[in-house]
């Protein structure tokens, strides 16, 4: 079997505005009107690089449909979903619930189209269409929580291909969420704190974003580990991160798929993420999940796609990981030489922290 693939080029027609970076433009203020972070250029740019390196031709392209309602609901109150829509019938569009959120006439049609791509790369996955599954959509998701939309995310495209997933099938589908975006992943965690089935894991900079959120003593029925690392942590740290607690924690857990929210603003190169990881750290990280995927759950490991605005490098970094989910190698990193940066290596005040989180699987109910 091959490595299924999501894409639309509608996924580029979400219109963000005229932003300053996350800030609207404001003269007054000396903000001129540029671009919003969130804008379609990395997420295009991607699939370019996959296309024109040849590795589409190892793909196998799993067609994209909208979520429906129903579907959405499974995460999201009606309310919400009945705002977005409202707003995106308008001529100008509106915002997702927290002013930084914004989508033009025609975004609810677009971010129901990433919530079903997502939908649809998890149930190949997970129904052994494909061996493993990559969804490079947008808007992003892991942000969103039921009530509204937040940090560029208006539904939670994870959430709702997990919760329909568990619908369909049974609610006690177990999942393993592994969120490496250097932002939390608040949502998916509100969404699933008191599900005992869903064990949502996020390492992210602390405090980055939401500023409120992703405290180690959040761990809800026992199914959430938060592993806030220090700014300027680089694979090192990933690394002692992930085979100290991630891959017990998910041995443990023994799921029936894992989920990865793949966000590449954790890179060296991000203009909003103080880390330092890099497309070799990404391929080693998705690596590790293969491997453990192989001993629990037959192998199965599906992402969505979440942040990264670094539109020269997030590219090599998406790249990365679909030659490692797919096993073949089209093209090698020009800018490797973030490998070999001072503070790769594990430090101390990041050790501290994994030795806090590895107390946590103590907490990981025994299935």
């Amino acid at each position: 079997m091959s490595t299924g693939y999501v894409y639309h080029e509608i996924f580029g027609w979400h219109d963000t505005g005229t932003f300053t970076g996350d800030m609207p433009s404001n003269p007054a203020a000396g903000l001129q009107p540029y671009m919003n972070y969130e804008n379609a250029d990395t997420k295009r740019r991607i699939h370019e690089l996959i296309v024109v390196s040849g590795l589409i031709n190892h793909l196998e392209r799993v067609p994209v449909r909208a979520a429906t309602e129903v579907e959405l609901e499974t995460v999201h109150t009606k309310a919400h979903i009945e705002n977005i829509k409202s707003q995106s019938a308008t001529r100008l569009g509106g915002d997702a619930g927290d002013l930084t959120t914004p989508f033009a006439h025609g975004g609810y049609e677009i971010a129901a189209m990433a919530a079903g791509g997502a939908i649809e790369i998890f149930d190949a996955v997970l129904n052994g269409k494909v061996k493993n599954g990559y969804a490079l959509i947008r808007p992003p998701g892991h942000h969103a929580i039921r009530e509204r939309g937040m940090g560029y995310c208006i539904f939670s495209n994870l959430a709702v291909a997990i919760a329909v997933a568990k619908r369909n099938r049974s609610n006690n589908l177990r999942v393993v969420v592994v969120d490496w975006d250097v932002h939390h992943g608040n949502g998916t965690e509100s969404i699933f704190i008191d599900d005992p089935n869903v064990l949502t894991i996020s390492l992210h900079q602390d405090r980055l974003y939401p500023h409120d959120t992703g405290d180690m003593d959040v761990v809800g029925v026992g199914t959430n580990i938060n592993i806030p690392l220090p700014p300027g942590t680089g694979f090192g740290g990933y690394y002692s991160a992930f085979d100290r607690v991630v891959i017990p924690a998910i041995e443990k857990f023994k799921p029936d798929i894992i989920a990865v929210a793949s966000g590449f603003d954790s890179s060296y190169l991000d203009p909003l993420g103080r880390m330092m990881l890099t497309a070799e750290a990404y391929k080693t990280l998705t690596a590790k999940l293969m491997s453990v995927a192989d001993r629990v759950c037959g192998g199965k490991v599906m992402m969505t796609h979440e942040g990264g605005y670094n539109a020269t490098y997030s590219p090599f970094c998406g790249l990365f990981v679909l030659q490692q989910l797919s096993g073949i190698t089209k093209l090698t990193d020009p800018f490797a030489h973030g490998n070999d940066y001072p503070g790769q290596d594990l430090k101390k005040q990041e050790s501290d922290v994994i030795d806090r989180a590895v107390a946590l699987l103590e907490r990981i109910p025994k299935h």
